[in-house]
């Protein structure tokens, strides 16, 4: 039998014997943070399939937690023109979901099953080395495989998060995955699960659909309405009801959500329509507003002025001006600098003293004024800092598939993680993707299954869509990619810490050495220089603190 131990940065495949990547002296971890290992094992001169027992052995002050690797079809794993740093540009079962450990294993002959293990050290946990032996049993009893590491754990706490996070939240996609009904009470019991683990891995800002997101949606077409105001049209003029996001706000803020995030108020990629707004008019609902609407129109522009003022009246109210984000078009390109700009001065008054975000690529969207809060592609972030953006963000998605971080399945885990360190060196105020959990094909025509479509049917590589999966009984299943993004949060939060302890010069030190430029698109791609920085970041702490 064949057991080795492995970081979480290391994605094992079920073919390939996985190369060991553990530092001799172990890992070292902060009170309260969560440290991954992993441990895989195959059974070269054994039976096809045997059962076994896995056991961690470890005298570690806090909770352990073993879950499964499981794998996924990836039929798309890279777009065709991208760079040698994925793992693999071949169709497969790729390792990705992290599902609850069985009671029993299993070893196969000539395959490699992988165990997922957390470490988490109590809040106040004596500092010190603590040895970790994983034992693979067989179901006799007998000792068949045995590995070792250790972990330190620093007599310090991580920071609270300073940086704005935010996933997309998809309602249509929970609806369609578990057939439940927009806003009934299975719906809030489901959607809060997939929030509190959001918030628990560092999503600290919640989409919030007040009107339908007028996100990924084919021209002409609508996805599954999601609007937490109630409108009512009576003799041309509208009353709101914000009893129901009321109810999604206080949800959000007990599950420890910081900041809420408004959908677009026109559509995505030009801004040229409205999203669409169902409002009851004669007892009824109807669509009022939507893709036959021109967002400059004489229509939904003085419906704007009376929605944004009572909405923003009401978020006043509740003390959430400061913690509200909105948007005016998502990924306008330079060819729909007017039309944004049209958008923009119907807006800005309205909005006035908000925080407006936009996700962009094009520097003039800025330099125009139109954008004061740009969220820059990480691919196309440069000529963004060098204006010198005060609380730049920055955002990935499908586009910036060549040599940038991102979290596509067949993409290496330290290529996930290293985002938390660029964040710390560039200062950046605030980070979006656009799929938490987005199960739908391009354009939202018809809902997929994640487990067996991993691309949305061909429009992205796999992974792209969602962090998580739909699990049994109404709970997500995390992604290896949300564990190793997380891991990145801790790593930002870690030298926040430090400047705090040591000055902002020494951190940057800790972080930098070793690495050469360290930019967006240049950074060390080894695994190793991830897990020795932290280590470094780690001992500077414990000297600092001890």
């Amino acid at each position: 039998m064949q057991l080795f131990l492995v970081s979480s940065l290391c994605k094992v495949f079920l073919d390939e014997r996985p190369l060991p990547d553990l530092p001799a002296d172990g890992l070292s971890c902060l009170w309260g943070e969560t440290l991954s290992v992993q441990a895989a094992w195959s059974d070269p001169g054994g039976a096809f399939r045997t059962d076994v027992r896995l056991e961690v052995d470890t005298p570690f002050p806090g909770t352990v937690r073993l879950r499964q690797v499981r794998h996924v079809p990836v039929r798309f794993p890279a777009l065709p023109d991208a760079d040698e740093g994925y793992l693999r540009t071949t169709p497969g079962l790729y390792p990705d979901i992290l599902a609850e450990a069985p009671g029993i294993w299993n070893a196969w002959a000539g395959l490699w099953e992988t165990a997922w293990i957390d470490l988490t050290p109590e809040r106040g946990a004596a500092p010190g080395i603590y040895p970790v032996t994983v034992l693979l049993t067989g179901m006799d009893g007998a000792r068949l495989a045995e590995a070792r590491t250790q972990v330190r754990v620093v007599p310090a706490a991580l920071p609270e998060q300073t940086l704005i996070h935010t996933r997309w939240l998809h309602c249509d996609s929970l609806c369609h995955a578990y057939g439940v009904d927009m806003f009934s009470e299975r719906f809030f019991d489901i959607a809060e699960r997939f929030i509190a683990l959001a918030v628990k891995r560092g999503i600290n800002a919640v989409l919030t659909p007040t009107h339908t997101p007028p996100l990924d949606t084919a021209v002409g077409g609508e996805r599954m309405t999601c609007q937490l105001v109630g409108i009512e049209e009576r003799d041309g003029d509208y009353t709101f009801d914000f009893s129901l996001l009321d109810r999604w706000i206080d949800m959000a803020l007990r599950l420890g959500a910081k900041w809420f995030e408004i959908p677009h108020l026109f559509t995505q990629w030009g801004a040229e329509h409205a999203p669409k707004i169902m409002v009851r008019r004669d007892g009824r609902m109807v669509r009022r507003f939507g893709w036959e609407t021109d967002a400059a129109g004489e229509e939904y522009a003085p419906f704007l002025c009376r929605y944004l003022g009572a909405l923003t009246r009401h978020l006043d109210a509740r003390g959430l001006r400061e913690r509200t984000l909105f948007h005016i078009s998502d990924e306008p390109s330079k060819a729909h600098l007017e039309s944004y700009r049209r958008a923009h001065g119907i807006v800005a008054d309205l909005l006035q003293g908000f925080t407006v975000i936009d996700a962009l690529s094009d520097v003039a969207f800025y330099k125009e004024g139109l954008v004061r809060h740009p969220v820059a592609a990480s691919n196309r972030i440069e000529p963004f800092l060098a204006e010198g953006v005060r609380g730049l963000w920055t955002y990935y998605c499908v586009g910036q598939y060549r040599d940038v971080s991102n979290q596509f399945i067949a993409l290496p885990g330290a290529r996930t993680r290293i985002m938390g360190a660029q964040l710390y060196k560039y200062d950046i105020a605030g980070f979006l993707h656009w799929g938490y959990n987005f199960y739908n094909t391009q354009y939202s025509r018809r809902a997929i299954d994640p487990y067996l479509i991993t691309d949305g049917d061909g429009f992205a590589p796999a992974g792209d869509a969602f962090v998580v999966y739909p699990g049994p009984g109404g709970a997500p299943e995390e992604s290896m990619r949300l564990m190793q993004f997380a891991e990145g949060l801790c790593d930002l939060r870690a030298l926040r810490l430090l400047e705090a302890l040591r000055g902002r010069a020494f951190a940057e030190s800790a972080l930098l050495e070793g690495a050469g430029a360290f930019t967006f698109s240049d950074y060390p791609p080894a695994s190793g220089w991830l897990l020795a920085m932290r280590e470094r970041v780690d001992r500077a702490i414990e000297e600092a603190v001890t």
